[in-house]
């Protein structure tokens, strides 16, 4: 059994980086929401995720949110902290540079903007597994890189390297991740990157989720997927239905804007992002009270 592989089971959060208005780390709110989303019952944190706007993070505060995280989670769940970029070298000096007592494990998207071939990224992967103290899950999410790893390359890495435990997946490429699924090593962990996508690839086999939704809905969120995993789908359908509309509005104006509106409402913390994101447009934000208030009365 790969090193880590049960850890990252179940349903991750893509926490949020909450911002004072003055475009500092809000860490008191930061603190509130790992414990709401931990009283919710969510399986691991993702910490400096693409929800977690890590491209606008300098260095310095990246070093100081891995810490806070780790000494506020207290290990009550596992932490898995997002390092990655469009320069292998420069991600593997990030590697050697970052605090990981604590940490459970990294999540590396693929290199974005220079677009590189298949070799490229198993090169890259290669490079980072090799550098990389804690065990790596790839992410592949082409909408926001221009940058997919195909399903042939994934297994190439999967079968090269027990450092490598799983992939977070985000083409919403059904094809390619019915053929990781298909065609993996046991212990090679599979995770929606899409929430809306979630129950269906449970269903077709995969292992949970890194999900924006449970942000604001953390009970709801985990509670669909460990219904998944144990083959209730009945159960798991209802809250995937209910969630659905909500969830699709969170990415109508941009993520994370949407969830930052929804936290907002839910006095979690306050409504900053910082460019070039901006906040979600008055019509979606009014669209998101609405579904959020729909939901905590249904629940």
């Amino acid at each position: 059994m790969r090193k880590g592989f049960n850890k990252f089971k179940g349903t991750g959060v893509a926490i949020v980086t909450p911002f004072k208005k003055s475009g500092a780390i809000d860490f008191q709110s930061y603190e509130k929401i790992l414990t709401h989303v931990i009283h919710g019952g969510v399986d691991f944190i993702v910490v400096l995720g693409t929800t977690g706007e890590a491209p606008t993070i300098s260095k310095q505060e990246k070093k100081a949110l891995i810490e806070f995280s780790v000494e506020k989670i207290e290990k009550r769940v596992p932490v898995l902290v997002g390092i990655g970029g469009n320069s292998t070298s420069d991600t593997i000096l990030t590697i050697h540079g970052s605090p990981f007592k604590g940490v459970d494990g990294i999540l590396s998207v693929c290199p974005y903007y220079n677009k590189p071939q298949q070799e490229g990224l198993y090169q890259h992967f290669k490079t980072i597994a090799e550098a990389s103290p804690v065990p790596v899950i790839l992410y592949t999410v082409p909408g926001r890189t221009g940058s997919n790893l195909n399903a042939a390359t994934t297994l190439r890495l999967a079968n090269d390297f027990e450092n490598i435990i799983g992939i977070k997946e985000a083409s919403a490429n059904f094809d390619q991740i019915f053929q990781v699924l298909k065609n993996r090593p046991k212990d090679f962990l599979v995770l929606s990157g899409d929430d809306a996508l979630t129950l269906p690839l449970v269903a077709s086999g995969a292992d949970g989720v890194i999900s924006v939704t449970a942000n604001a809905f953390p009970h709801e969120v985990s509670q669909m997927v460990r219904y998944g995993l144990a083959g209730q789908m009945k159960a798991a359908r209802s809250i995937h239905y209910q969630l659905l509309d909500f969830t699709n509005t969170l990415f109508a104006d941009g993520s994370p804007a949407g969830i930052k509106a929804a936290l907002e409402i839910k006095k979690l913390c306050q409504n900053n992002l910082r460019l070039p994101l901006v906040n979600a447009n008055h019509e979606v934000y009014k669209k998101i009270r609405s579904l959020l208030q729909k939901l905590e009365q249904t629940n």
